[in-house]
């Protein structure tokens, strides 16, 4: 569904991404690893439109994106639910839901979509005239994976679902990733939780430094030697 190819990506001087190549199959869940610095934030964000590579090609369901606008890639099915979730926290729960329909030319039709976001998580419901603002870390994480699934994606972009969450919440959402995937939903998953994204994980790769150092399932990665020292505090 989605092909990375030689992505090159900077930031004036400053070379973030260095010529990776990856591939998400259609009804996947795709891990990228990496330590704070190593591209894997600016890969999706390139991917979604919002920074523009400086070489290198994005294909998305057989048709390439990367000069794409980002409302546009939207609109053909890649949805985004950014690191540190970007809300919108004077706006009502409800209105930062519709938001995420307003890219979609059938924004009229988006009723069914609400009431899936709220029968995953129920509490968007219960304070669903709330300013969003007012909710916790991890209730703000929710609205956000609700907000990105109301352009009704085929595939979808997770970067740090599990950031700052308590345990019980970090199991909540990856509870909600496994049932996401069970629905048909691709996913592309940048997380800092090693353990639990490749558990979900079918394939992973390691970014260091910009470049893909290694890639496996995510059964070999969890038991790969390297991964169990970087990232799972294992010697």
């Amino acid at each position: 569904m989605l092909e990375v190819k030689d992505l090159v990506v900077s930031y004036g001087r400053v070379r973030a991404v260095k010529r990776i190549s990856f591939t998400v199959p259609e009804g996947s869940v795709v891990s990228l690893l990496g330590t704070n610095g190593a591209g894997k934030t600016t890969t999706l964000r390139t991917i979604s439109g919002l920074h523009r590579p400086e070489s290198g090609e994005i294909w998305f369901d057989g048709r390439r994106i990367d000069s794409v606008p980002a409302h546009r890639i939207v609109q053909r099915g890649l949805a985004h639910s950014p690191e540190g979730r970007r809300i919108f926290p004077r706006l009502t729960v409800r209105d930062n839901l519709m938001l995420g329909a307003f890219a979609r030319t059938d924004r009229g039709s988006a009723s069914a979509d609400l009431q899936r976001a709220y029968d995953l998580f129920p509490i968007l419901h219960e304070r669903r005239n709330q300013p969003a603002g007012t909710f916790s870390g991890g209730e703000q994480q929710m609205l956000a994976i609700g907000r990105a699934l109301m352009s009704r994606p085929r595939m979808l972009m997770l970067d740090e679902p599990s950031m700052g969450l308590s345990p019980l919440m970090t199991k909540r959402i990856m509870s909600t990733i496994a049932e996401l995937k069970s629905e048909g939903v691709t996913i592309l998953l940048v997380e800092q939780n090693a353990q639990a994204a490749l558990t979900l994980a079918d394939h992973g790769y390691v970014l260091e430094v910009g470049s893909i150092a290694f890639d496996d399932t995510g059964a070999n990665l969890l038991s790969d030697d390297r991964v169990r020292r970087a990232y799972l505090g294992e010697d």
